[in-house]
């Protein structure tokens, strides 16, 4: 029976749709119960590509392509072999997951907000530890859930690259996602000042337990990584951001004069010595090759500071989810 007919018969229960409708092709669906004696009831399910054609004043529709024809029809448990495919497998399958659990109806409203408690508690370290130690959820489930996360808020990052917030959002973003930041960083301290002058954006723990700091700028088209104009064929620093480094390394003095205070090193929680900065400034999206080399021989002409742009910060969180 073809599509048409179908539609022109008296079949009990049934539902169709257009999936897509061009000039000269139209795509459809079609799904329909069948009804048993035993009251058993079974739906099937029609796809269809379709060519328009007139025929006078008539139009009509016929498979686009005869063979293989375009045109398939599911019975029953083809068609909820299909449903549970799409539910199950379609979203992790765009958000990039090769391995998860799925979460049945069995799974209550309650295991899910606890779920969601542990990624968004300050001290998910601790919980994370506990959860593992005592066996209360799968490594898989964690992780997938992990990585979803991580997923979201990269894709929080690329809006916040376009919407350009003011400095507290971002600061509020780094706090949640300090992961960003690479390996060389365990956690961000609670303290961020160094004594009542000089407050930091972030105060760090190394992974050698040692503290370091995080400096960040925002965006914003005012704020440029390179001076207008070359001096002497060479790229150099903008104003803005000399004084975006010399800030960074004046608190890097200043953490150094606290290395032996007992009182600042058991208020912020971690020792200094040598600390390092990393300063996050500006964007290099539009970076040709002579700016990247150009920012290769200025980066390494510090030895105790780190210049970052968000483009990196973006780059080394799509990194390290691959």
């Amino acid at each position: 029976m073809s599509l048409q007919d179908f539609l022109k018969s008296k079949v009990d229960d049934h539902e169709h749709a257009v999936l897509k409708d061009k000039s000269t092709v139209i795509t459809r669906a079609h799904f329909w119960k069948i009804h048993h004696d035993s009251k058993k009831e079974d739906i099937n399910l029609k796809l269809g590509r379709y060519k328009k054609i007139k025929q006078g004043a008539i139009e009509k529709e016929i498979p686009e392509i005869e063979d293989p024809k375009s045109e398939l029809t599911l019975d029953h448990e083809e068609f909820l072999s299909l449903i549970r495919f799409l539910s199950e497998k379609y979203e992790p399958f765009k958000l990039g997951l090769k391995k998860y659990i799925s979460l049945n109806e069995s799974f209550s409203e309650e295991g899910v907000e606890a779920l969601r408690a542990i990624f968004q508690n300050e001290d998910r370290a601790k919980v994370l530890s506990l959860v593992m130690k005592n066996n209360l959820l799968p490594a898989d489930l964690i992780s997938g859930i992990a990585f979803v996360n991580k997923k979201r808020a990269i894709r929080e990052f690329e809006n916040m690259l376009s919407a350009n917030p003011v400095e507290p959002v971002w600061q509020g973003w780094f706090k949640k996602n300090d992961w960003v930041l690479g390996s060389d960083f365990v956690k961000i301290l609670g303290e961020r000042e160094i004594d009542t002058e000089n407050i930091t954006d972030y105060l760090m723990q190394a992974y050698d337990g040692f503290l370091d700091i995080v400096e960040i700028k925002r965006p914003s088209s005012d704020l440029k990584f390179w001076a207008e104009a070359k001096d002497h064929n060479n790229y150099y620093p903008s104003t803005e951001l000399i004084k975006a480094i010399t800030q960074a390394s004046n608190y890097i003095h200043e953490v150094e004069l606290e290395a032996n205070s007992d009182k600042f090193i058991q208020r912020v929680g971690a020792r200094a010595i040598k600390p390092r900065c990393v300063l996050i400034y500006g964007r290099s999206n539009d970076w040709n090759d002579e700016h990247k080399k150009a920012y290769r021989i200025f980066n390494r002409s510090y030895h105790n500071l780190t210049v970052l742009t968000y483009d990196h910060v973006l780059n080394r969180a799509r990194k390290i989810l691959e």
